[in-house]
């Protein structure tokens, strides 16, 4: 199996989308996925919104929740709606109410949080809520 197929499923590798309305693709997309599938995309989708850069000459890393999130408004909705796809993962692994709930909380925290100038975007660096719920996943 490809490193694609593994992170994206075999429908996505092979264009198992054609033909299909967005809402339809995803539905069966998602509902096609292993369980290990599903934890490498949201490892792969937490390392590339909270830890795929790293400032240089220092250990300090950040992804595209923080580069997104320097576009007022629409970067913190747009991280979000990322975000959501990991619990969205989570959901459809069964995770239990009191997961999702965390989850969820970690997610309104970031947009929260994201969602002021400035200050919101520096604590991006702190405020991992993607890697958060990708842990809470894989226990």
């Amino acid at each position: 199996m490809s490193s694609t197929e593994q992170v994206f499923g075999r429908a996505w590798a092979y264009g198992g989308g054609a033909g299909k309305s967005t809402a339809e693709f995803w539905r069966d997309y998602s509902t096609k996925l292993t369980h290990e599938q599903r934890l490498a995309q949201v490892r792969f989708i937490a390392r590339m919104m909270d830890d795929q850069f790293r400032v240089p000459g220092t250990k300090l890393r950040f992804g595209l929740d923080l580069v997104l999130g320097l576009f007022p408004g629409l970067g913190d909705v747009v991280t979000s709606a990322i975000s959501l796809f990991i619990v969205h993962h989570a959901w459809q692994s069964g995770a239990p109410k009191s997961v999702l709930a965390r989850m969820l909380g970690n997610v309104g925290v970031d947009f929260l949080i994201g969602s002021v100038p400035l200050f919101g975007d520096l604590a991006d660096f702190a405020w991992k809520a993607n890697r958060k719920n990708a842990r809470l996943l894989e226990a």
